[in-house]
């Protein structure tokens, strides 16, 4: 029995071992994905203003048909979140194709990790038909058991049951992806409890209570350079990085700022923070403005939190629509996008970088340290005087401009030579 017993122990260890070297692979089974464009942007905000769950009653069934570009687009998205992930999806009448793919920390045994699946429509939700991580298949019985047991633990919840009965049907045909769906104000105080983990809820807190510190000590008036909240944040962020994770930290900061200087309440995201107290109301400036504070430090969280591409996607899209009837088309405002995202990209980009741009901007004592000189770009073009002289996004003439403004955004002292 005993020899029986080792016997079956060595089985099941050489069976794990086989089992995570089918899973991992030299090559990625979904090539990296095209970056977001202004259109694509521009459609996912139709989507979500036609799909407000603010303006939704409660209960209320709603649909939201999405075209596969747009299914695939969210999924590359989502997977870029974990692990550098790339993914597709190919609609089909009753079903669907997925593909993903995430890059692993170093290892002998491969670089990636590739999921084939194949799901159909069902009553609810849909159904795994064929599932491969790697080379492993897995049985359809097996993964379908797995989901079936955690939906039931969601729906059994008291924490996550609204959440859970959110998505009431999931229909595939014509190559569009359509979702019907029930919110509710429980789903939605579930979901917001959940969407932040307490430890980055807690940093939140902490760079929220220095903003409301930094304020009531500041003189007074209704303006404040930006340079007075921001060198206070990353201080507070080398404090706490002692020893801690100086990406998590930064991030935090970036994302307190972000949203004091555009006048939002972290309670947006979590509910908790509404009982945290609040900085007094100021309007931040930055080279004498304060539409360039909004536009850095909504790059700079995006890029730290969400991916550089996203950032560079959405600061386009908003130039795009205010030349089509808005303030118009300005290069300055592209570029306080593009010092945001870069400052956002080192802040969060490894430990190294992080800790090394903590200690630059500890230290800035002039704007011209972490933001360029943009007075001279043009701005406040509408769609047609844009064309005529640059052409369009992406001709020489736009390059051009563009291109100038990655050099004075890698000559900003703050940002030189980081790693």
């Amino acid at each position: 029995m005993i020899r029986l017993f080792l016997w079956l122990c060595l089985a099941l260890i050489g069976a794990a071992g086989l089992s995570v070297w089918l899973m991992v692979a030299d090559e990625a089974l979904v090539a990296e994905q095209r970056a977001l464009t202004a259109a694509d942007i521009e459609r996912a905000h139709r989507i979500i203003k036609r799909n407000d769950p603010r303006a939704m009653r409660s209960g209320t069934l709603r649909s939201i048909a999405l075209a596969q570009q747009d299914v695939s687009l969210a999924a590359s998205y989502l997977a870029s979140q974990v692990r550098r992930g790339q993914a597709q999806v190919a609609l089909h009448n009753g079903g669907a194709s997925v593909r993903a793919t995430f890059a692993l920390p170093a290892n002998p045994l491969g670089r990636y990790l590739n999921l084939d699946m194949v799901v159909s429509e069902s009553a609810r939700l849909p159904r795994v038909d064929q599932l491969r991580i790697g080379r492993l298949p897995v049985p359809s019985w097996l993964a379908n058991g797995v989901l079936d047991r955690g939906f039931e633990y969601l729906q059994g919840s008291r924490d996550f049951n609204a959440a859970a009965d959110v998505i009431r049907q999931v229909r595939m045909r014509d190559g569009m992806l359509s979702v019907q769906f029930a919110w509710s104000d429980a789903a939605a105080r579930q979901i917001k409890a959940v969407l932040v983990p307490a430890e980055d809820q807690e940093r939140w807190k902490a760079y929220q209570a220095r903003l409301v510190d930094v304020l009531a000590a500041s003189a007074r008036g209704p303006k404040v350079p930006m340079e007075q909240l921001l060198v206070p944040l990353m201080q507070l962020a080398t404090q706490r990085s002692a020893g801690g994770d100086a990406v998590a930290e930064n991030r935090a900061a970036l994302l307190v700022l972000a949203f004091y200087i555009n006048g939002k309440g972290l309670g947006a995201l979590v509910p908790a923070a509404t009982a945290w107290p609040a900085p007094a109301p100021r309007q931040v400036t930055l080279a004498g403005r304060t539409d360039f504070p909004q536009h850095f430090s909504i790059s700079a969280a995006l890029a730290g939190t969400a991916g550089s591409p996203l950032s560079d996607a959405v600061g386009l899209y908003k130039e795009v629509d205010d030349s089509r009837g808005g303030s118009g088309f300005s290069f300055n405002d592209m570029g306080a996008d593009r010092a945001g995202t870069r400052f956002g990209e080192a802040a969060t980009r490894s430990d190294g970088a992080a800790r090394q741009l903590q200690r630059r901007a500890a230290e800035i004592v002039a704007q011209s340290e972490f933001f360029p000189e943009v007075a001279d770009l043009p701005e406040f073009m509408t769609e047609a005087e844009f064309k005529r002289r640059f052409g369009a996004i992406g001709q020489p003439g736009y390059q051009r401009m563009m291109a100038d403004i990655e050099r004075r955004v890698d000559a900003l002292p703050a940002l030189r030579g980081l790693p």
